[in-house]
């Protein structure tokens, strides 16, 4: 799947280059996929695989050593990538998020000494935006930074951290100052090494198993300059860079898993078996097809526009491109589980229900349930429920 070659920059990483790294990538990805899904672990091979291949660096400018790529790119790896795995799929885009935000908004020091080593496969990054009191709400803070001797303390409890046992970084959300507001957020990188990390509770979800995504207690010292965006203004960072290449690569994500799952359904229905199984001209089954495509092609094309959104746009706060990047996550999240849900309809309970049935149709159901709750649909429709009183004129895109 393409974003858009006309929005490629030509500066990323040549098509081919991409497409080898990917495909060696996901060979491996796809061995340990039921795996991960089973016993609820990190893909450690997989993220090794990354590594090696240098897609921790994707979104690295090429002048650190990265691939240069950017949301072009960011897409069609995380499509591929989410075929294979989608737990493993979600770690690695937001770790890309992550890169993205320090590579537009760090200092010179901090870009300068971070993101030669994430481009070299040194460095994954885990987001710590949850907090225990307020959920998933980004743009607000309640642990407040202290600054002492030039230093940044930090003293952080996030519930859930997606991949944090075995981040080597992280970009963590904070309240600007003791007495700073909720809304005065800042964000700071930390170096594992500079502090102290410790596991909160299990993990044993219904879905995205392989995430391991438990809570943290996260405490050190970091360097004053490690802060990312302006003391306070995390607002700015989020709008410009951190929610669009969160939404974009959650939504890629999802679609790679669900386009996978056709992909797969279909080619069960042409083989000679299938053909035998299933009557491929009852019209039913022809509707539900129908149906499933029909909503790929819409949240493909809803993330198209906002790539060109995001490369284009001169002001991404602009209303109807707040709209459209609020509804990408909702519309992708709500439509590639209904893919899902609808293909074990088309398979029945043999091939589409069992938990061991090959095309792993059931393991793409219950992770991809999960997406309607990463950073919750109903928020984002408040959001964008408001906006659009605000845009009298219905501008729309087309």
């Amino acid at each position: 799947m393409t974003a858009g070659a006309s929005s490629r920059s030509p500066a990323g990483p040549e098509h081919a280059d991409l497409a080898q790294r990917l495909a060696d990538v996901a060979a491996v990805i796809r061995e340990e996929a039921a795996v991960i899904d089973r016993d609820a672990t990190f893909p450690e091979n997989g993220m090794s695989a990354i590594r090696k291949q240098g897609l921790l660096g994707l979104l690295v400018p090429a002048e650190y050593g990265g691939l240069g790529g950017w949301l072009p790119e960011f897409v069609d790896a995380a499509v591929v990538l989410a075929g294979e795995c989608l737990s493993t799929a979600l770690i690695w885009a937001m770790h890309c998020q992550q890169a993205a935000t320090i590579a537009r908004h760090a200092t010179p020091r901090l870009r300068q000494d971070l993101l030669p080593r994430i481009a070299g496969g040194e460095v994954y990054i885990a987001s710590v935006t949850s907090e225990k009191g307020k959920g998933g709400h980004l743009l607000t803070a309640q642990a407040p930074l202290r600054r002492a001797g030039g230093m940044l303390e930090i003293d952080r409890d996030a519930p859930i951290v997606t991949g944090g046992q075995h981040a080597d970084g992280f970009l963590i959300t904070m309240r600007d100052d003791v007495s700073a507001p909720a809304s005065a957020v800042s964000l700071v990188y930390a170096d594992r090494a500079e502090l102290t990390v410790s596991a909160a509770g299990s993990w044993d979800p219904l879905g995205m198993r392989g995430t391991h995504s438990v809570g943290l207690r996260i405490n050190g010292q970091v360097a004053g300059h490690n802060l990312v965006g302006l003391p306070g203004e995390f607002r700015e960072v989020a709008v410009a860079t951190f929610a669009p290449v969160g939404h974009i690569g959650w939504a890629a994500c999802w679609l790679g898993a669900a386009r996978a799952a056709l992909h797969r359904v279909i080619e069960l229905l042409r083989a000679p078996a299938g053909r035998r199984q299933f009557d491929l001209r009852s019209e039913l089954l022809r509707t539900r097809l129908a149906r499933a495509r029909l909503d790929l092609d819409t949240v493909a094309a809803m993330i198209a526009q906002c790539v060109r959104d995001v490369c284009a746009a001169p002001d991404l706060e602009a209303i109807p491109v707040q709209l459209r990047l609020n509804a990408l996550k909702v519309l992708a999240a709500e439509r590639c589980f209904a893919v899902a849900d609808l293909l074990i309809e088309v398979t029945g309970l043999r091939h589409g229900y069992l938990r061991d049935a090959p095309l792993g149709l059931e393991r793409v159901f219950r992770d991809l349930r999960s997406a309607s709750l990463n950073y919750a649909n109903d928020r984002l429709l408040l959001a964008n429920g408001a906006l659009a009183l605000l845009d009298r004129g219905v501008t729309l895109a087309y």
